[in-house]
């Protein structure tokens, strides 16, 4: 093992031992190469004749580049696009995204945590918790209702095993005595879980209430406090977008600091809240774990995920984050999101408004949600697959076949107006095939 890595695991070690454990043989090896990426550091503080460190091209000071390309973005200084962006992505981008986690969620007020590490958006935020806790048979434990990236992610490529419980009661709640049962038995059989908590969810669309809110961080204290080491990873990639009476904030903020044997790990990014998905800018976040100083506990495990971002991808675009500083930055950036929400909540609210009128009980229920980009129906006398090629075949439709009986369907991207008429299709085809 690298020097870097047993001085890491040293500092992990005297901070938090259940941390240490969490961690997989690969975050057990990870450190930050103290190579080119340090020493070109260095020479931009210290070298002020000559910096020929960094393997880019420069002309007249700048960054060099193609006039073709930059005549379209003549807005930005050439070194807030062609440069390389630090690993862990630019200060201030980091630090405008801590300082909005801590506006949109209170409870996270007093709290230690970290400055958020910049992601190639929330998939590689994912991966890179797989990488860093994931070992072959450990217990990834989630909803049914998943997104079913989850699988490559945590189980193709590093061997957990997925272990999925209920997500709804027969009554529509949140299934907590589920999720209690599923996350017991990985605690009883080997002392460690990695808990993914995807709110707003996808497919469902749906986050729970307070209560149920509360009722999941109880759950996930009793284990911890029995003795289950837990990594508990908040996918928030739909945060913001709360239609109706549900929780407001990330349980991440509840999460952060609630015991010493629980690791708390917000994935987030811009890629929804600012509706910008192809700049792929993401963010990854490490909570304290309940001591009252987590500084070594947070820079090491920022370090090890530097060590991730610089073996994979080196870093992560330049432009975008300077695109989303300068949206951040804008005095019209919370109006316009305000602008953006009230139509989402308008189709959402539509969608729900046209399946409540009971005009296609006999061929549906639908999942209760109140919250993202999605909802699904529950279909009761048709296959899913079948229906899904049928609409697009014969009606120019596009769903997604969850499973045999669930369709999910994106109002997100539906105008208001057009949702009655796509509802009516969907039954048309399900009585084509009945």
């Amino acid at each position: 093992m690298n020097p870097l890595a047993i001085a890491l695991n040293k500092q992990l070690e005297a901070e938090n031992p259940a941390a240490l454990d969490l961690l997989s043989r690969l975050g057990k090896n990870l450190f930050f190469p103290k190579g080119i990426l340090t020493q070109s550091a260095e020479a931009k503080t210290k070298a002020h004749k000559f910096n020929a460190t960094i393997g880019i091209a420069t002309e007249n000071g700048e960054p060099m580049y193609l006039p073709c390309i930059h005549k379209k973005l003549d807005a930005f200084k050439p070194s807030d696009l062609y440069g390389y962006a630090p690993p862990a992505g630019k200060p201030e981008l980091r630090q405008l995204w801590r300082d909005k986690m801590l506006r949109d969620n209170p409870s996270l007020g007093g709290k230690s945590f970290g400055t958020p590490v910049v992601t190639n958006a929330l998939t590689h935020g994912l991966s890179i918790v797989a990488d860093l806790f994931v070992e072959q048979g450990d217990q990834v434990i989630m909803a049914d209702m998943m997104w079913g990236n989850y699988n490559l992610t945590f189980g193709v490529r590093r061997g957990g095993e997925i272990c999925k419980y209920a997500t709804f009661t027969e009554d529509g709640a949140y299934n907590i005595e589920a999720f209690r049962k599923v996350l017991h038995d990985a605690a009883t059989k080997h002392g460690k879980a990695v808990v993914v908590l995807n709110f707003p969810n996808n497919p469902s669309g749906y986050t729970p209430s307070v209560a149920e809110g509360e009722a999941i961080v109880e759950v996930l204290r009793q284990e911890a406090e029995n003795g289950c080491n837990i990594v508990a990873v908040t996918d928030d990639a739909y945060f913001g977008l709360f239609y109706k009476d549900c929780l407001k904030e990330s349980l991440f903020g509840r999460l952060v600091d609630l015991h010493p044997r629980l690791l708390a790990v917000k994935i987030d990014g811009s890629t929804k809240e600012d509706f910008v998905w192809g700049f792929r800018t993401g963010f990854i976040t490490f909570g304290g774990c309940g001591a009252s100083d987590n500084s070594d506990l947070l820079k090491v495990l920022e370090t090890k995920t530097l060590g991730i971002i610089r073996g994979t991808i080196s870093n992560c675009p330049h432009p975008s984050q300077s695109f989303i500083i300068e949206g951040m930055k804008s005095p019209e950036y919370a109006e316009q999101k305000r602008q953006k929400f009230k139509i989402m909540q308008g189709r959402a609210l539509k969608t729900l408004e046209i399946l409540e009128n009971g005009a296609y009980d006999d061929a549906w229920d639908f999942y209760p949600f109140n919250s993202g980009y999605f909802m699904c129906l529950k279909l009761k006398t048709v296959d899913a697959e079948q229906l899904r090629l049928h609409l697009l075949d014969q009606y120019g439709i596009g769903t997604i076949a969850i499973n045999s009986t669930d369709l999910r369907i994106a109002f997100s991207c539906i105008e208001e107006e057009d949702l009655p008429e796509l509802f009516d299709l969907i039954y048309q085809a399900v009585k084509d095939l009945c």
